[in-house]
């Protein structure tokens, strides 16, 4: 989220634009504000917000990322951790829109990011918490860019970003077919964050990363279940986060054998 750019907190070193960017941003100094806040909670959302408007602003530009994963197959994934999945993933949206809007809305002024994934479009086995707190990112979304334009505050832009696997290690393990692999690799965050960043500037509705995961979620929409079935086996995809869960039980067994649990 970015808001107002006044006063420098203690200690933090301005960044200076335009050291490694100069012809895409004025040379003049930056501050930046971090604060910890647990998203899922909404008084911690709501308390925090309180204190990025006192202290450094009104946001204007509210990007939605936290993101989490239990990495358990359904009936063995505890109640706490699917609990949290949603917290975390859907219901920290309502929270921190709930906190920024208001404002956006008064000034018809502002830019809501969500940032989402590919499995809140077409899902696959084993990460039912996942994905359904994706599919209730991207349909919380969709509502709320719906309810902008239906007020006419043309000024408040919305961009959904819906990218595929991206290797920052939150699904190492994860694997499709080892033919179709080198076809689609998992995305550096770097790209993620440039194609992303393209989005938002230029008032993109959506985006997803890389482009064949819109054919993906065409074809799902017009082909009965058991075709997509057949897609998903031919892709590899339909048992692609199996390895990824089994790492994550033995990582989990390795560290109570450790801890004499």
């Amino acid at each position: 989220m970015r808001g107002g750019m006044d006063q420098p907190m203690g200690g933090a070193r301005p960044l200076v634009a335009g050291d490694g960017e100069k012809d895409a941003l004025p040379h003049c100094k930056l501050q930046v504000y971090t604060y910890t806040c647990d998203v899922g909670k909404r008084e911690n959302v709501y308390s925090t917000a309180e204190r990025v408007r006192k202290e450094v602003g009104e946001v204007s530009v509210l990007v939605n990322n936290a993101g989490v994963v239990s990495g358990h197959h359904l009936l063995e994934c505890p109640d706490e951790l699917i609990e949290r999945t949603m917290m975390v993933n859907c219901h920290a949206h309502f929270w921190t829109t709930k906190a920024f809007l208001p404002k956006m809305l008064e000034m018809n002024h502002g830019h809501i990011v969500t940032v989402a994934s590919s499995l809140g479009l077409f899902s696959t086995a084993g990460v039912e918490d996942y994905c359904a707190s994706k599919f209730g990112a991207v349909g919380f979304h969709e509502s709320l860019s719906h309810e902008l334009k239906a007020a006419e505050k043309d000024g408040i832009k919305t961009t959904l970003v819906c990218p595929y696997l991206v290797d920052t290690g939150m699904f190492r393990g994860c694997r499709i077919r080892k033919e179709i692999e080198p076809f689609l690799p998992p995305l550096k965050p770097e790209y993620c964050v440039k194609q992303a960043m393209r989005a938002i500037l230029t008032d993109q509705p959506m985006i997803c990363t890389p482009r064949l995961m819109y054919m993906v979620t065409f074809m799902k929409s017009i082909l009965p279940f058991e075709a997509v079935v057949c897609m998903y086996r031919f892709l590899g995809a339909d048992k692609c986060m199996y390895p990824f869960i089994a790492q994550r039980k033995q990582a989990t067994n390795n560290n109570e054998a450790k801890n004499g649990i």
